[in-house]
C-alpha cells in the first residue's frame, strides 16, 4: 500500500496555491542568481544552493515515514532537474536570456503533448485554451526567440527535461511523503554538481554576496519550492501544473519592474495573459484527480506493483 493511502491529500485549492507559491519563489531568484553567477561559476553555485536546500529539508524529512522506491523516484526526478539546469546554463552561453526564458517555458506545451502521446486522449478544452493564452503571454513577456542555433537547441533539451520532471512528479509524488521526496530530488542535483563544481574555475571561493544568494535560493526556491511542487502535484494534473508554474516569469518580471527593469506595455500584457491562462486552466477542473490519472502510467495509484521507472525497462540512475 502506498504512502498516499495513509495520508490525506491536499485539497485542489491548496494544491494550486502551493504551486503558485513555487512559481513565485522560483521567479524571486531571477535577479539574485543573475548577479551571483556573474561572480561565481554555475556548477559550484548550484551545488551549494541545492545542498543548502537539502540541509533545510533533512531535519524535517528524517522524522517522517519512508516509502517504497522513494529514493529511486526522487533520484529520477532530481536527474531531470539536473539535466534541465545544466543544459539551460550551457545554452545561455550562446543565446539571450529572453530567448532562453521563452524556449524553457514552452514546457507548458510539452507537458500536455506528452500526455496525448501517452494516453491518446486530448486535454480538456480549458487546458488547451490556457496553454494557448500562456504561449501568447510568454511571447509578449519575453519577446520570443531571436534566432535558432546551438544555444537554442540546448535550451529545447532543458525544456524537455523540466517538462519530464513535472510529468514524473505528477505520476509518483502521491506515493511518497512530499518533504522526503523533495529532499531526494535536491540532494541528487547538489551531490551531482559537487565534484565538478570543485574542479571549475574558482571552485567554492565565493564572496559574501554569493554565499548569501545561495542561501536565499537554497531555502526559498529550492527547499520550499520543490516541497510545494511535490505536495501540490499530488492533486493538480500535470498540464495545469505546468501552466500555474508560468507564474515564475511573471513574478520575475514584476520584481524587475519594482527594481527598475521595466517590462513595458507589451510585457505587462504578457503577464496579464499568463495570469488569465492560470485562471482558465482551473475553470471546469472538477474535483481532485486520482494521482497520476492524467498520464495514466499506473492503473491503480494505491498499488506498488508497477511504477513509472519499472515500465521503462531501464535501471535507475543512482
Amino acid at each position: 500500500m502506498g504512502l498516499a493511502s495513509h495520508q490525506e491529500a491536499p485539497s485542489r485549492v491548496r494544491g494550486v496555491l502551493a504551486l503558485c507559491l513555487a512559481g513565485f519563489l522560483f521567479g524571486s531568484t531571477f535577479l539574485v542568481v543573475k548577479d551571483a553567477v556573474e561572480r561565481a561559476e554555475v556548477l559550484p553555485f548550484l551545488a551549494v544552493r541545492f545542498l543548502i536546500g537539502g540541509a533545510v529539508l533533512w531535519p524535517l524529512a528524517r522524522r517522517r515515514p519512508s516509502s517504497p522506491n522513494e529514493i529511486r523516484h526522487g533520484t529520477v526526478a532530481g536527474g531531470c532537474l539536473l539535466v534541465g539546469f545544466v543544459l539551460q546554463t550551457v545554452g545561455l552561453q550562446s543565446t539571450t536570456s529572453a530567448t532562453s526564458a521563452f524556449i524553457t517555458y514552452l514546457l507548458v506545451v510539452l507537458v500536455p503533448v506528452m500526455g496525448v502521446v501517452r494516453t491518446r486522449n486530448r486535454p480538456a478544452g480549458n487546458v488547451i485554451l490556457g496553454v494557448a493564452l500562456a504561449v501568447v503571454g510568454l511571447y509578449c513577456l519575453s519577446g520570443g526567440p531571436s534566432g535558432f542555433g546551438r544555444g537554442e537547441m540546448l535550451t529545447v533539451g532543458a525544456a524537455l527535461a523540466f517538462a519530464l520532471h513535472i510529468v514524473v512528479l505528477g505520476e509518483v509524488s502521491g506515493r511518497h511523503d512530499p518533504i522526503r521526496f523533495a529532499l531526494w530530488q535536491v540532494l541528487t542535483v547538489g551531490v551531482a554538481c559537487l565534484g565538478p563544481g570543485a574542479l571549475s574555475s574558482g571552485g567554492y571561493h565565493f564572496d559574501r554576496g554569493v554565499w548569501l544568494a545561495a542561501a536565499f535560493c537554497g531555502v526559498g526556491a529550492t527547499a520550499t519550492a520543490f516541497w510545494c511542487m511535490s505536495w501540490g502535484q499530488r492533486v493538480v494534473p500535470e498540464s495545469q501544473a505546468a501552466i500555474i508554474l508560468l507564474l515564475e516569469p511573471v513574478s520575475a518580471g514584476l520584481l524587475g519592474e519594482v527594481l527598475g527593469e521595466h517590462l513595458g506595455p507589451t510585457g505587462l500584457v504578457g503577464a496579464v495573459l499568463i495570469l488569465v491562462a492560470v485562471l482558465v486552466a482551473e475553470l471546469g477542473g472538477g474535483g481532485p484527480p486520482a494521482v497520476g490519472a492524467e498520464m495514466a502510467f499506473v492503473p491503480d495509484p494505491d498499488s506498488d506493483a508497477v511504477d513509472l521507472v519499472d515500465r521503462t525497462g531501464q535501471p535507475p540512475q543512482r
